[in-house]
C-alpha cells in the first residue's frame, strides 16, 4: 500500500511538472506569434516589443533563484500557485494596455514572476522524486509539455488572432495558463522526505545506495556558498550557459535564416520550425529512456549524466552544420530540426540531473535556482542578441549559425571537463 501511494505521488509530481513546462514554453512559443499583430496594432517596433520579452527573462531569472528556496522548504505547490496568479496576469493585464510603458511593466513583471516560478520547480521536483536510472525517463515525460505547447498553443492561438485579434487571444491564454497551473498546484506534492519516503531509484539495482552515493554525500545539507566554491557547479554552469546561448540563437533566428539565407518560403520555414516541436514529443521521452540506460550501464549516475551532457551539444554542432547546407536540400533543414529536438531533450534536464547527482536532493532547489539565475539571466538574451547583431553586421544569418555552433562547441568541451567525484577528504569535487 505504501509503495502504491509513493507511485501515485511520483506520478502526480510528473503530471504537475508537465503542466508547468507547458505554460512556461507556451509563453515563449506564443510571443513570436503575438509579436507581429501587436506591432501592427500598436505601432511599436519589433525591437521595442522584444525588449519586453528580454526584461521578462531577466525577472524570470531572478524569480527562478528565489523559487529554489521555496521548493527546498515547502515543495512546489506554493511556486505553482504563485505562478498561476502572475502568469495569468501577465497575459490578462498586457491585453488591456495602451501605452508602451504599460506594456513593458505588465508583461515583464507579471510574466517574469509567473514563468520564473515554473522552471526550477518543475525540474527539481522531478529530480527530488526520481534519481539514478529513474530520473531522465520521468523528466523526459514531463518535458514533453514544452513541444506540446510549441505546437498546440502557437498554432492554435494563430487562428484566434486572425479571427478576433491579439488582445482576445491573450485573454484566452490567461485563462489557459491559470487553469493549467492551478491544476498543477493541486497535483503537486512536497519533497519525498516530508512523507518519510526516499526517491525512486535510490535503492534499485545499478543505482543502489552505494552506486548512487559514491560520488557525493547526497544526505548533506549544502549552503549556496559551500556549493559555489566547488568546481563542479561552475563547470556545469558553463556547459549549460554556452548551450543556452546557442539554443536561443537558433530558436529566435532559424525561421529568418530559412527564409533569407536558405531561400525558403514563410510557410516552409515555419513548418520546419514546428518540426522541432513535433519531434520533441518523441525525442524527449525517448532520450530520457536512453539517458537512464546509459546511467544503468556505467553504474554511476554522475558519469552517465556527464556522457549525455557531452553528447547533447555535439548533436547541436551537427545540426548547425546541416542548417548551413539547407539551401542545397530542404531535407537537411528537416534533419537539423530533428537533431535540435534531440539536443533539447537532453540538455536542460541533464544539467539539473548532473547537479543532483553531485550535490544530492536536499539542497538542490537553492543551488540550481542560483545556477538558473546565472544561466538564464545571460544565455537567452546574449544568444538572441548575437543572432540579430551578426545579421545586421554582415547581412547573412550564416554567421549567426556559426556563432551558435561555436557556443555548442564550448558546451561540449566544458561537459568533457565535468568532475566525477567528491573527495572523501574534502567538500570539493575533483
Amino acid at each position: 500500500m505504501e509503495q502504491n501511494v509513493k507511485k501515485s505521488y511520483g506520478h502526480r509530481v510528473v503530471m504537475s511538472a508537465w503542466l508547468a513546462v507547458f505554460v512556461l514554453f507556451g509563453y515563449r512559443a506564443t510571443f513570436s506569434v503575438l509579436q507581429g499583430p501587436m506591432a501592427e496594432s500598436t505601432g511599436w517596433t519589433s525591437g521595442e516589443l522584444s525588449l519586453g520579452y528580454s526584461l521578462m527573462m531577466s525577472i524570470y531569472a531572478i524569480t527562478a533563484f528565489l523559487s529554489g528556496y521555496i521548493i527546498d522548504r515547502w515543495g512546489t505547490r506554493p511556486a505553482y500557485i504563485i505562478g498561476a496568479i502572475f502568469a495569468c496576469l501577465g497575459f490578462l493585464v498586457t491585453s488591456t494596455v495602451d501605452s508602451y510603458i504599460q506594456y513593458l511593466a505588465s508583461y515583464s513583471i507579471f510574466a517574469g514572476i509567473g514563468t520564473g516560478m515554473l522552471w526550477v520547480s518543475s525540474t527539481i521536483s522531478v529530480r527530488k522524486w526520481y534519481v539514478g536510472k529513474s530520473y531522465a525517463t520521468m523528466w523526459g515525460i514531463a518535458f514533453t509539455g514544452a513541444p506540446a505547447a510549441q505546437v498546440l498553443l502557437s498554432l492554435g492561438i494563430d487562428g484566434v488572432i486572425e479571427d478576433m485579434g491579439w488582445r482576445l487571444a491573450m485573454q484566452l491564454l490567461a485563462i489557459i495558463v491559470l487553469i493549467a497551473l492551478l491544476v498543477a498546484g493541486i497535483l503537486a506534492k512536497k519533497n519525498p522526505e516530508d512523507y518519510n519516503m526516499v526517491p525512486f531509484g535510490s535503492n534499485e539495482k545499478n543505482t543502489s545506495s552505494k552506486d548512487h552515493h559514491k560520488n557525493a554525500d547526497t544526505s548533506r545539507i549544502w549552503s549556496v556558498k559551500e556549493a559555489f566554491v566547488t568546481p563542479a557547479i561552475w563547470v556545469v554552469i558553463i556547459a549549460f550557459l554556452s548551450a543556452m546561448i546557442g539554443e536561443f540563437l537558433i530558436w529566435t533566428q532559424v525561421v529568418n535564416y530559412f527564409i533569407i539565407d536558405a531561400n525558403l518560403s514563410q510557410t516552409t520555414a515555419t513548418n520546419l520550425y514546428v518540426v522541432i516541436g513535433l519531434a520533441g514529443l518523441v525525442t524527449m521521452p525517448l532520450m530520457g529512456i536512453i539517458a537512464d540506460k546509459v546511467v544503468s550501464m556505467v553504474g554511476d549516475e554522475t558519469k552517465g549524466r556527464k556522457y549525455m551532457l557531452v553528447f547533447a551539444p555535439a548533436v547541436g554542432i551537427v545540426a548547425c552544420l546541416l542548417l548551413l547546407l539547407t539551401d542545397q536540400a530542404i531535407v537537411l533543414g528537416g534533419t537539423a530540426s530533428v537533431l535540435f529536438a534531440i539536443y533539447w531533450a537532453i540538455e536542460p534536464g541533464g544539467a539539473a540531473g548532473y547537479a543532483g547527482a553531485v550535490y544530492g536532493q536536499i539542497s538542490l532547489g537553492k543551488i540550481w535556482g542560483l545556477s538558473t539565475l546565472i544561466v538564464m539571466g545571460i544565455g537567452p538574451a546574449l544568444g538572441s542578441f548575437m543572432g540579430g547583431f551578426l545579421y545586421d553586421l554582415t547581412g547573412s544569418y550564416n554567421n549567426s549559425i556559426l556563432f551558435a555552433m561555436g557556443a555548442f562547441t564550448l558546451s561540449t568541451i566544458a561537459a568533457c571537463l565535468l568532475p566525477l567525484k567528491i573527495s572523501s577528504n574534502s567538500d570539493h569535487p575533483k
